[in-house]
């Protein structure tokens, strides 16, 4: 049974070893990326703040995947960045990329948000081609300071 909910405190640590375990199976640099953010092992608390939530999906109890909105930073108060977005294999293909998204999009224009930005990598095919499925597109350069120097492909979306 696949349930989505909002991140605890005590989600900390089974979080991050998930994130971590995806972006080393998809091989992402462990500089430059989400990997070496301080963040990853304190999701709880870095989303524990005004304008800002992650999400968890659990099947049958156990952590799978997430995603998350916050303030994108260095950026305008209403630009927000759709984050940390990765499942384990065993639940990709069900949907849940298209879910968690409309999910994070509908608390981002609950929150007054007007744009969102998203950061990835050139072989994530897959994501990309769900980015723009969902409205995002193409932009030439970042925004913002994400620290996410590897990370070389860029999209945003106006929220409506």
């Amino acid at each position: 049974m696949i349930t989505i909910r909002q991140i605890l405190k005590s989600d900390n640590l089974n979080i991050s070893k998930v994130i971590r375990q995806v972006l080393i199976e998809i091989g992402v640099p462990k500089k430059g990326t989400a990997y070496s953010d301080p963040e990853l092992d304190f999701m709880f608390e870095t989303y524990d703040k005004k304008r800002t939530i992650y999400f968890v999906v659990e099947n049958s109890g156990k952590i799978c995947g997430g995603a998350g909105i916050s303030h994108l930073n260095e950026a305008d108060h209403n630009i927000c960045e759709l984050q940390k977005m990765y499942f384990l294999p065993s639940i990709r293909g069900k949907g849940l990329g298209d879910l968690m998204i409309e999910k994070c999009l509908s608390f981002a224009l609950n929150n007054k948000f007007k744009y969102c930005y998203i950061e990835t990598l050139p072989y994530m095919k897959a994501a990309q081609k769900l980015y723009l499925k969902k409205g995002f597109s193409y932009i030439d350069g970042p925004m913002g300071n994400t620290g996410h120097t590897s990370c070389n492909v860029w999209l945003i979306k106006k929220l409506k």
